[in-house]
């Protein structure tokens, strides 16, 4: 997606917050490499992983805030060192009523990153656990066949709590698809997996 000429790089480490909920947005984010990742915490205080900004992605938070002019709802982390690229919010907006282009580009990853919540939410409401879980299992695999992630972070993964995802992740061990390790999950048998997620 192309940046305009008042966009303003920016680099940013793993683990930068860019935005947390209630903060204005200071325009709109171009990726072009690394990755943030965009989350939602209830009034309770449980957490869930709404979706992950790459380079060709949109941050729906920021594109919400910018057309509707209002604050931020979710929390922003840079979670793969990030290159980008900032465009203003009038720039933004300017932008998006006079090039076609953009705006087409803009309105695809829209409609992309919509499909991305369905998922979500079907995962939530009509899934089970051991079916979120794997598919989570598998979309964080490495290609050496890791997942370097806590039981928190995958509950949050899944939106689940702490206790449940390492009574499911233990199941999973005991039934030889996986090797439990400290902050590291083997994937053993990714094809059981894909049967469980479905």
């Amino acid at each position: 997606m192309p940046a305009g000429k008042a966009a303003h790089s920016i680099e940013c480490p793993q683990g930068t917050v860019l935005f947390r909920a209630d903060d204005a947005c200071k325009g709109f984010v171009v990726v072009r490499s690394g990755r943030i990742r965009v989350s939602l915490t209830s009034r309770t205080g449980r957490e869930v992983t709404l979706y992950r900004v790459g380079p060709g992605d949109i941050c729906l938070q920021t594109f919400s805030c910018l057309v509707e002019g209002r604050r931020y709802a979710a929390e922003g982390v840079v979670e793969a060192d990030l290159v980008a690229e900032i465009i203003p919010p009038d720039a933004f907006r300017q932008r998006l009523a006079s090039d076609h282009v953009f705006r087409d580009a803009i309105l695809r990853a829209v409609a992309h990153r919509f499909s991305d919540f369905e998922q979500l939410v079907e995962d939530v409401a009509l899934s089970g656990l051991s079916a979120r879980l794997a598919r989570a299992l598998l979309r964080l695999t490495d290609p050496q066949g890791h997942v370097t992630i806590t039981h928190e972070a995958l509950a949050v993964e899944v939106a689940s709590g702490r206790a449940v995802i390492s009574r499911t992740l233990g199941e999973f061990a005991r039934r030889g698809w996986i090797a439990l390790h400290r902050g590291d999950i083997e994937i053993l048998k990714p094809e059981a997996l894909k049967r469980v997620a479905g």
